[in-house]
C-alpha cells in the first residue's frame, strides 16, 4: 500500500513541477505582427511576468506602452486586457505552445477580431 501511495505522490509532484516550469516559461519578451483595420502591419511587443497563475507586464505598439490588466494563466491558456491611450479596453486571449516557443493570440478591438502569432525574443 505505501509503495503505491508513494509512487502516486511522486507522479503527481512531477506533473505539478512540469506544469509550473511550462507556465514560468512565459516570462520574457514576445513579439508579433497583425494587420490593422486599414490593412497596415502593426508590430506588437509584450513583456510578460509570471507569478503563479497571474500574468503581469506591458504591451507596446506604435511607440505606446500600456500595462497588462487582469492577466491570468490557466494551463497553457492566457488572458489579459490592455487599455490604450484612448481608453479603449482590448481583451486578449491566447494559447501558449511550449514546443514551438510561440503564443497564438486573439484580440478584440472595438468588436473587430485580430489574430497574431507571438514568438519569444532571446
Amino acid at each position: 500500500m505505501s509503495k503505491k501511495l508513494f509512487s502516486t505522490a511522486a507522479l503527481v509532484c512531477c506533473f505539478v513541477i512540469c506544469m509550473a516550469a511550462a507556465i514560468a516559461d512565459l516570462t520574457g519578451t514576445w513579439k508579433g505582427t497583425t494587420a490593422g483595420p486599414d490593412g497596415q502591419p502593426i508590430d506588437l511587443t509584450y513583456n510578460f511576468k509570471v507569478d503563479g497563475d497571474k500574468l503581469t507586464g506591458t504591451g507596446e505598439a506604435n511607440g505606446n506602452t500600456v500595462s497588462l490588466d487582469e492577466g491570468k494563466i490557466n494551463g497553457n491558456d492566457i488572458t489579459f486586457k490592455v487599455t490604450n491611450s484612448d481608453g479603449v479596453i482590448i481583451p486578449h486571449k491566447g494559447k501558449y505552445y511550449p514546443e514551438g516557443d510561440s503564443i497564438s493570440m486573439n484580440l478584440d478591438f472595438n468588436g473587430m477580431a485580430f489574430h497574431l502569432q507571438l514568438k519569444r525574443q532571446k
